[in-house]
C-alpha cells in the first residue's frame, strides 16, 4: 500500500525549492548523451589553449556546419550562416533569424583568453649557466600554483618580412617540457613564513629553458646562445623577433575526465572555454531561429575586456552593423540602437563553484553546485554589486520558464560572501548598449587556477540552455 503524503509534505513540495542532484533525475541513455559530448569539449581544451587556437579550432568547427565568411555575402536571408574574425582573437557567428534584425538579438558571448604567463618583450636571459624566459603574469592567478609544473609555449612570433611564425611545443607526451623552479623546504623557511601571495615573486615567474653551452670559448652567455640556435633552426627566428611575438605560457598537461565515475572534467582554460565550447556547439547547431542568434567569443576578458579584440571595442557593432546592411534594414536612423534595446544576452562566463574543503568562503543558500546545472548569477560585481550589470526581474523569470518548458537545469546564485566574493564579465558592456543580459555559466572549482575542474552534468546543461536561448 503506497504511503499518502501528508498535507504538510504537498504543500513544502509546492512551495519549497527541490532541487537535487541532476545526475539523479538522469537515465542511462541520457548520461550516454552526457559523457559523449563531455569527450569533444574535452578534445578542444587539449587543441585550444590560447585565444589564437580556440579562433582557429572555431573556425574550421564552423565552416564544417556551413558557415560562411561575412564577406562572401551580398545579401542576406534566413536561414544563413556568416562568422566574422578579428585580428585572430576573436570570432562572431550569425545565424540570421525569420524576424527582422531590428526586433532584437539573441546573443551568447563567452570569453576565450584564460590566465596564463605572457613572455615579456626582452625574455631571454642567462643566469649561472641555466637559460630562462622571463615572464608577466595575465589575469589573475595565484602565482605560487604556476611553480613545479610542467609548462608548455603557445603563440606567435611575427617577422618584420610580414610573415607569422606558429610555435606550439611542451604539450604531447613525448615532447620536452619547461617549469618554473621552487626553492627546496630545506632552505625555505624564510619563503614560507611569508603570507600566501608573496610565497612566489612575480618576477621569479622565469621558466627554465636549458642548460647546455655553445661549445666555443670565445662566446659569453653560451647556453642562452645555444638556446638561441635551436629556437632559429626549428623556427627561423632571432632574437629581436621577441619584441614582435606573443608567446604565452600554459600548463602541460591535458585535460581528462576526472573521478573514478569520469563525472568531471580537470583541465587548463576552463574559464571560460567550458561556455566558448558549449556557446559555440549550441550556435552550431542553429538552424532557422525566429530571432538572430549570435554568438560572440571575445578575448582580454581577463584583463578587463580593453583593446581592439575585448569586448569594449567596437567591433561587435560593426558586425550587427554589415548585417543590418545586408538584410537591407539600415535604412532608417539608429538602427543599431533600436535593434540592441531589443536584444537579449547570455553572458556566458563561469560561478564560481561550491567547494565543501572551503565552505566558509561561501554563502550555502546562494553558492552554486555541482550537478544542479547552469549557473545564473543575477548580478556580479564586489561588496556593494560595485560594477555589476544586474539583471531585471521580468528577464529572469522569462529565462526561468524558457529552461523548465526545455528541460533545461539551472541554479541561481551568487559568487562568494557579500564583502569576500564578487568578479566580472562581459555582461556590463552589453548592457550598457541597452540589451537585457544576465551571466549564464557552468560553476568552476579551482577557479583561474592551472586545473580547473567542472562537472559533466553542467556542462552539458549550459550547452543546453544556450541551444534552447538561441532558437
Amino acid at each position: 500500500m503506497a504511503e499518502t503524503k501528508s498535507a504538510g509534505e504537498k504543500l513544502k513540495e509546492k512551495l519549497f525549492v527541490n532541487d537535487k542532484n541532476g545526475w539523479e533525475g538522469s537515465s542511462e541513455a541520457e548520461k550516454k548523451v552526457i559523457l559523449k559530448f563531455n569527450d569533444g569539449y574535452i578534445d578542444f581544451l587539449n587543441t585550444s589553449k590560447t585565444e589564437r587556437e580556440c579562433v582557429k579550432t572555431a573556425k574550421e568547427l564552423a565552416e564544417k556546419n556551413g558557415f560562411k565568411p561575412l564577406e562572401k555575402f551580398k545579401k542576406l536571408k534566413a536561414g544563413d550562416k556568416v562568422y566574422t574574425i578579428n585580428r585572430g582573437k576573436n570570432i562572431m557567428l550569425a545565424v540570421i533569424g525569420t524576424e527582422s534584425l531590428e526586433k532584437g538579438l539573441n546573443v551568447v558571448g563567452a570569453h576565450i583568453d584564460s590566465p596564463r604567463l605572457d613572455l615579456k618583450p626582452n625574455p631571454l636571459y642567462e643566469d649561472t649557466g641555466f637559460a630562462y624566459f622571463k615572464t608577466h603574469y595575465y589575469g589573475g592567478i595565484k602565482k605560487y600554483q604556476w611553480v613545479t609544473i610542467p609548462l608548455a609555449i603557445h603563440g606567435v612570433v611575427a617577422l618584420k618580412n610580414g610573415t607569422t611564425v606558429e610555435v606550439k611545443i611542451g604539450d604531447e607526451s613525448d615532447d620536452l617540457t619547461f617549469v618554473i623552479t621552487d626553492l627546496l623546504p630545506h632552505m625555505a623557511r624564510k619563503q614560507m613564513e611569508r603570507k600566501l601571495a608573496d610565497g612566489i615573486e612575480g618576477e621569479d615567474l622565469n621558466v627554465l629553458l636549458g642548460s647546455i653551452p655553445y661549445n666555443d670559448e670565445k662566446v659569453s652567455d653560451k647556453v642562452k646562445l645555444n638556446v638561441l640556435k635551436i629556437l632559429n633552426e626549428k623556427y627561423g627566428i632571432v632574437e629581436k623577433d621577441f619584441l614582435s611575438a606573443e608567446l604565452e605560457i600554459v600548463p602541460a598537461f591535458n585535460a581528462k575526465s576526472l573521478g573514478f565515475d569520469r563525472s568531471m572534467v580537470a583541465g587548463y582554460g576552463q574559464d571560460d572555454k567550458v561556455c566558448a565550447y558549449t556557446s559555440l556547439m549550441a550556435i552550431l547547431e542553429t538552424e532557422l531561429p525566429k530571432k538572430t542568434a549570435i554568438c560572440i567569443l571575445v578575448d582580454k576578458e581577463e584583463i578587463g575586456s580593453v583593446g581592439n579584440t575585448g569586448m569594449e571595442a567596437r567591433t561587435f557593432e560593426t558586425f550587427v552593423g554589415e548585417l543590418l546592411y545586408l538584410t537591407g534594414e539600415d535604412k532608417t536612423p539608429n538602427i543599431i540602437g533600436r535593434t540592441f534595446s531589443h536584444s537579449k544576452m547570455l553572458s556566458a562566463d563561469v560561478d564560481g563553484a561550491f567547494d565543501p574543503i572551503y565552505a566558509s568562503a561561501s554563502e550555502r543558500r546562494n553558492a552554486s553546485y555541482f550537478g544542479m546545472g547552469v549557473g545564473l548569477n543575477k548580478y556580479t560585481g564586489a561588496r556593494g554589486k560595485s560594477g555589476a550589470n544586474d539583471a531585471n526581474a521580468e528577464y529572469v523569470a522569462e529565462l526561468r520558464k524558457l529552461f523548465d518548458d526545455n528541460e533545461v537545469r539551472f541554479q541561481i546564485s551568487e559568487l562568494g560572501k557579500v564583502d569576500e566574493g564578487g568578479g566580472g564579465t562581459i555582461a556590463y558592456i552589453l548592457a550598457n548598449k541597452g540589451f537585457d543580459v544576465i551571466d549564464c555559466g557552468t560553476p568552476v572549482l579551482s577557479m583561474h587556477s592551472p586545473y580547473e575542474v567542472t562537472s559533466k552534468f553542467d556542462v552539458y546543461m549550459s550547452y543546453k540552455a544556450y541551444k534552447v536561448f538561441m532558437e
